[in-house]
């Protein structure tokens, strides 16, 4: 074969091979479909996003939000309490389908998993005890300090490396609740926990905390999902924004929060 019998031969080579790639591309995205259930991994012990109550009933705004969410989608949901530090292992492993409980949306996660459109906004609270003399980051000085393992706190204390350096220590917890309960009882000094949390536990104990700094990082919330799940995530993206638009988020917020904390999804 000569040179350019050659080069034609290779070029028409390569023009069926793109040809046939697109063609496989397209062909995996129509083959998607949806789940016939959607599993949901919450942490269920995270007021009031997703917890138990008295009864031990799942409920919580985004037990709310995400049954209505199913209900739109034509599909049913079921929720399963994980272990919130593993929560990315349990999504990639097919445990569940979704992380959906108060997710912060962040850079290094993003890098694992691929995320909803953002509903909701959030903060990093710095909370002590009302009786205590300490009245911002530097009264914590020497002090311990205690926040949720594998939480955005975490993240936020990683980023504020002068003050996470002048702790005296730092005590990792499975839940935040657990944390505030030994702040309670004075076994640590602080704790480092999101306003959606923070702010409700202390409205069920008026007087007992004090928030002595309120500006430890601003978040938003959105929905953890596999990546390859574009499907899902194209449907949910759309309900959500449904949910923002006719009023039933803002509805959620107010039955869970007294107003409306949520963003317009776009």
């Amino acid at each position: 074969m000569n040179v350019k019998k050659w080069i034609i031969t290779a070029i028409a080579a390569t023009a069926i091979a793109v040809v046939l790639t697109g063609c496989g591309s397209d062909s995996a995205k129509t083959e998607q479909k949806m789940p016939d259930k959607i599993v949901i991994g919450f942490d269920d012990n995270f007021p009031p996003m997703g917890f138990r109550d008295d009864s031990g009933q799942i409920v919580g705004f985004d037990i709310d939000l995400a049954k209505e969410a199913g209900s739109r989608l034509g599909v049913p949901v079921e929720f399963k309490p994980i272990d919130w530090d593993s929560k990315e292992a349990a999504l990639k492993s097919k445990q569940v389908d979704l992380l959906w409980n108060g997710l912060t949306i962040t850079d290094e996660r993003k890098q694992q998993i691929a995320f909803s459109k953002p509903y909701m906004k959030n903060a990093q609270l710095l909370v002590v005890r009302a009786d205590t003399d300490i009245n911002d980051k530097a009264g914590l000085a020497g002090k311990v300090l205690g926040t949720q393992e594998g939480s955005s706190a975490v993240d936020a204390l990683n980023k504020a490396t002068e003050f996470k350096s002048s702790l005296g220590n730092i005590r990792m917890y499975g839940d935040y609740v657990a944390a505030l309960m030994d702040l309670e009882v004075g076994r640590i000094d602080g704790v480092l926990v999101d306003s959606v949390v923070g702010r409700y536990y202390m409205s069920k104990k008026p007087g007992q905390f004090k928030v002595v700094d309120q500006n430890m990082g601003d978040e938003e919330f959105g929905i953890g999902m596999r990546r390859e799940d574009t499907l899902l995530k194209e449907k949910l993206d759309g309900v959500l924004k449904q949910l923002s638009e006719d009023g039933t988020m803002t509805k959620l917020s107010q039955k869970w929060f007294g107003e409306d904390i949520t963003i317009k999804v776009q």
